[in-house]
């Protein structure tokens, strides 16, 4: 799927002329772009681990609101950067990536905290493994992204297989299938070579008993996300290569998408029961994107299409998952006792009261 970008007229005199450069098959930029991205991901990292967030606490709502407003608006602030400076093909391919990833990433949401509940970690702890495990993931989506694209260069006709995926994925989805942590096949191998033990000890993921080191909830629960991740990324790679082949697009837009998971859980992550549809959304997305792959051959639809299609999905999904939840919680409401002609509530008859 060859791509071609043309670059905003600006580009030129801010210095941007150099992220237009292109090779066959997919756009790629000079290496200090490259270095200016990882740099300025490593710096958020440590800041948010070894600075806002050295001590175990309980994040509030106000607080996870806040990071969560901070991280979308760098994600989108990147992708304005990207349209002034490569033109609107790449920004508007680096939203629809954004806006996938963001959008699976409400369903991983709800898969942690079903694994933070099996090893019973503390809230004050789990933004300590989330943050652990995003880095991580950053790494396997690195690996994921560059094998998927070589691959799909080298071979084109894998497309087809990234849509068998894709469509395997929706139908998952579709039936509201989620990864079991207690058959977990990480978590399984970890118990066969190092011991554990069931209770906390502060932050720490392996201490010393008796001369045995064993693994603690935190390193079992932190396993299992890593692994669980390496399912997601299967899932959500192939749909972010469907819009673009370009390497540096695919993955900053994954990047800014997991940077801001971390404080979206906290917002979220007690709100699984609200979002009813959500799955059924994120189907009819991964869905979709299997049909444009199929048809890359046939036909190549307009990039902007891809992020108004989406948004509009989510759009949908989250307004009839409001309002069935607003219409649950009214059924659920104790109907208020009727009154007399005279304003006056009508008192309850006792169960030993004389029948009319």
């Amino acid at each position: 799927m060859p791509e071609h970008v043309t670059a905003h007229p600006g580009a030129a005199w801010m210095g941007c002329r150099a992220l237009t450069a292109t090779r066959a098959g997919a756009v790629t930029v000079p290496a200090w772009a490259w270095a200016a991205f990882a740099a300025f991901v490593l710096t958020m990292l440590a800041l948010d681990l070894f600075v806002l967030h050295r001590s175990a606490h309980d994040i509030s709502m106000k607080e996870a609101a806040a990071w969560s407003a901070i991280w979308v608006a760098i994600g989108l602030g990147f992708g304005g950067l990207l349209w002034l400076c490569r033109g609107g093909q790449s920004a508007q391919a680096y939203l629809a990536g954004y806006l996938i990833e963001k959008s699976l990433s409400l369903d991983n949401i709800f898969v942690f905290a079903l694994i933070f509940s099996v090893f019973a970690i503390p809230f004050r702890y789990q933004h300590r493994i989330l943050m652990l495990g995003i880095t991580g993931a950053l790494i396997l989506r690195a690996a994921f992204i560059v094998a998927g694209i070589t691959l799909l260069q080298a071979f084109h006709p894998v497309i087809y297989i990234f849509s068998a995926v894709l469509l395997y994925a929706a139908v998952k989805m579709l039936r509201g299938s989620h990864p079991e942590p207690q058959r977990n096949a990480a978590w399984r191998a970890l118990q066969r070579i190092l011991p554990a033990t069931d209770q906390l000890h502060g932050q720490r993921f392996l201490i010393r008993d008796g001369g045995r080191i064993l693994a603690t909830p935190l390193l079992l629960a932190l396993i299992v996300i890593e692994s669980t991740d390496v399912i997601f990324a299967i899932d959500s790679i192939p749909a972010i290569i469907a819009v673009t082949s370009d390497t540096f697009v695919v993955f900053t837009s994954n990047v800014f998408a997991l940077l801001g998971m971390r404080a979206l859980y906290f917002l979220l992550a007690g709100a699984a029961g609200r979002f009813r549809y959500l799955q059924p959304g994120l189907a009819v997305i991964l869905a979709a994107v299997a049909a444009k792959l199929l048809l890359a051959d046939v036909y190549e639809a307009p990039v902007w299409t891809s992020p108004v299609f989406i948004a509009a999905v989510l759009a949908a999904t989250i307004a009839l998952s409001l309002r069935d939840d607003r219409r649950r919680r009214e059924t659920r409401r104790p109907s208020r006792p009727r009154a007399h002609q005279d304003g006056a509530a009508r008192p309850l008859e006792s169960a030993d009261s004389p029948g009319t």
